[in-house]
């Protein structure tokens, strides 16, 4: 019997790996608007960890009537090797006076957009395709840090922040608020789509200088630019 189903076949034993392109875009806590990206350097992992969306159950006429769902939010723990000297004021840095390179810890932690790009891989393919990751109102909780002694075998001190987000209003209809984005560009598979992922990561990276232009530097573009750089028209 041949079934119509059919179970890993050649080009489809898909799997994702990797962290690359991290960028840390700080974000004035006054105005809300997001500053220009920086390389994040040393980035070993990012783990996105929703929470929420738990069932309550609700009874009635003694049976279970229904299950009402908390709302879900979207974390993440980040860890690296370094981070970008723009990560200081997030990660409750500040300088003692204008100038100073005197640095008073555990003060008021900015908050930031990031972004970063994972590689997707197939049996036949390790570079099939990438997923670029979004992820808006971020804001890092202090975390501890081990300083050990050199040994015979030295390793770098790695640093870790657990990350709590506030999501922007998306302002679709049926959508609830969320704060990660992600694009797969194994689902992008017209010119115009593929046109679309160009631009957004001149955005998301800028462009640099070249011939008579001038160099455009990286931004987060908002939620609603973010909808429409990536919704085809027409």
């Amino acid at each position: 019997m041949s079934f119509y189903l059919n179970w890993d076949a050649e080009g489809e034993r898909l799997y994702e790996n990797g962290v690359r392109r991290g960028v840390l875009y700080p974000q004035d806590p006054t105005t809300g608007a997001y500053e220009d990206g920086v390389v994040w350097n040393g980035l070993t992992s990012i783990q996105v960890t929703p929470s929420g969306g738990e069932a309550n159950a609700q009874y009635a006429d003694d049976i279970k009537y229904l299950n009402l769902y908390s709302l879900e939010e979207v974390g993440a723990t980040i860890e690296a090797f370094t981070y970008p000297d723009e990560f200081e004021p997030c990660d409750g840095s500040k300088p003692v006076a204008a100038n100073s390179k005197l640095y008073a810890r555990t003060q008021t932690r900015k908050p930031f957009g990031l972004c970063w790009r994972t590689n997707v891989g197939t049996d036949l393919d390790d570079e099939a395709a990438y997923i670029i990751h979004i992820m808006y109102g971020c804001k890092a909780s202090p975390s501890e840090r081990q300083y050990q002694t050199i040994n015979d075998s030295p390793e770098p001190i790695t640093f870790s922040w657990e990350v709590s987000t506030t999501p922007p209003v998306i302002g679709l209809e049926g959508f609830r608020d969320t704060s990660l984005f992600e694009i797969n560009t194994k689902d992008l598979t017209t010119d115009a789509e593929r046109t679309m992922l160009t631009n957004l990561e001149n955005k998301l990276y800028g462009t640099a200088a070249t011939g008579g232009t001038e160099a455009v530097m990286p931004t987060l573009p908002t939620v609603a630019q973010l909808i429409a750089d990536m919704t085809p028209q027409g």
